[in-house]
């Protein structure tokens, strides 16, 4: 048995949330590949110890990857990744050969390119529903004739039933090299039943963290008014629960290998104020939590509750709306950033875009630490390999990078800025 450190790589990286849960199980991410300057530019502040890539997934080779990072020649542990899987049209051609899917043919190109040990494949459910499971079947032949092996009995997993305060399902598909042992599904951790039979099934477990859990902590953003010009501020806060404990580290996490990062417990950040009409406060206001405000359709979060599903909205190709944000369970506002990531599982140093329309596309886009890292330490168990918590300490700097626009984050990692369509901003009445 060695104690290095796992090789990982993270496909349609976004912010980092799926980098951050296997960093925290244990992994090296040494290559991360994004196409959205913006979110690599948020990903390099998050984590500037490793390489990230801003390349489109459909336009680079395994070897290109190892080449732009430290992988080198070095054997390659895990290749993890989401990629966006928009059609599931049977009429004509195979499903892997649609070009909604292109990104999913491209994921499989890059694991048999880089020949990893692990693969770890997430998407939305609707993968494994009905007539869309031919895609799934597709994808399994594809990977068993080049000599990996898949777990047929795919899982969806909900991060509410890994400690996170929100009702989030994911598919995660898990393959090896054949001859390897296949990594088992994570075992819930926690559990958000209200039904007492299914209380008693789940008597062992803990109760999930609640909205007012993740949440209650935080300063009122309204109380502090350079909020309505900025994403940050110096803050006091209140008596933080158990799950906000780990998410501060203000507790030793007996299972989190991750690379300590130094800030500033005081810094409230990604707190940006929402402007809300009178009358859109008075609607919010009237909105029972848990309930949905007829207008805007928003969910006003209960605070004994979860979190419904964060969304990232509309990319700019198709309309560049805004995802529908709930509504805060005390104050008539909508959440902030940061009230987001909490309910993510995010830390509080992670930091995000400066603006909201960015920074709730980065956390509704991500899987979960917590759900990422769950997934993670499966496969850690079936790697020869002993964890030795890292002693490296890193300060987070080049804050210019959490406000660059799409002109500078392209110009920054030398990109054409026309990769990803600008935003056509919406007029909203709510």
């Amino acid at each position: 048995m060695n104690n290095k450190r796992p090789i990982a790589i993270d496909l349609f990286a976004g912010a980092g949330g799926m980098t951050l849960g296997f960093e925290q199980a244990g992994f090296d991410i040494l290559a991360s590949v994004e196409i959205d300057p913006i979110h690599c530019a948020i990903h390099k502040y998050n984590f500037p110890f490793w390489t990230v890539i801003c390349r489109d997934i459909q336009a680079i080779t395994g070897q290109e990857i190892r080449k732009s990072s430290k992988i080198g020649n070095y054997s390659i542990d895990v290749v993890f990744g989401g990629p966006p899987c928009q059609g599931f049209s049977l009429i004509g051609k195979r499903l892997l050969e649609d070009e909604r899917n292109v990104l999913v043919s491209h994921f499989i190109r890059l694991v048999l390119e880089l020949q990893p040990k692990y693969f770890v494949l997430e998407n939305v459910p609707g993968m494994a529903i009905g007539k869309h499971q031919q895609l799934l079947q597709e994808i399994f032949d594809q990977f068993t004739k080049n000599n990996y092996e898949i777990e047929t009995n795919y899982q969806i997993l909900n991060a509410a039933n890994f400690g996170v305060p929100q009702n989030r399902e994911r598919l995660f598909l898990l393959g090896c090299q054949k001859g390897l042992t296949l990594p088992t599904y994570p075992q819930a951790i926690s559990h958000n039943f209200t039904n007492k039979a299914e209380k008693k099934k789940a008597s062992n477990l803990p109760k999930c963290p609640t909205v007012w859990d993740a949440i209650k902590d935080l300063p009122e953003v309204n109380d502090y008014p350079e909020l309505e010009k900025r994403d940050w501020i110096i803050a006091d806060y209140e008596k933080p629960s158990n799950y906000v404990k780990q998410l501060r580290y203000l507790v030793n996490i007996e299972d989190d290998y991750s690379y300590k990062r130094n800030y500033n417990k005081d810094l409230l950040t990604s707190s940006m104020v929402t402007k809300h009409t009178l009358k859109s406060k008075e609607r919010f206001d009237k909105t029972i939590p848990g309930k949905t405000e007829p207008i805007s359709r928003f969910l006003r979060l209960h605070p004994d509750g979860l979190c419904n599903t964060l969304r990232a909205g509309t990319p700019s190709s198709r309309g560049a709306h805004t995802s529908p944000r709930p509504i805060h369970p005390i104050n008539p506002r909508c959440i902030t950033v940061r009230e987001a990531a909490r309910l993510h599982s995010y830390p509080d140093w992670f930091r995000f875009h400066v603006t909201k329309w960015h920074g709730f596309r980065q956390v509704g886009n991500s899987v979960p630490p917590f759900l990422a890292k769950a997934v993670a330490t499966e496969i850690i168990k079936c790697l020869d390999v002993e964890l030795i918590k890292p002693s490296a300490q890193y300060t987070l700097s080049h804050e210019k990078m959490l406000s660059f626009n799409m002109s500078q984050a392209a110009q920054y990692y030398g990109v054409n800025p026309n990769l990803v369509k600008k935003r056509v901003r919406q007029n909203s009445k709510k």
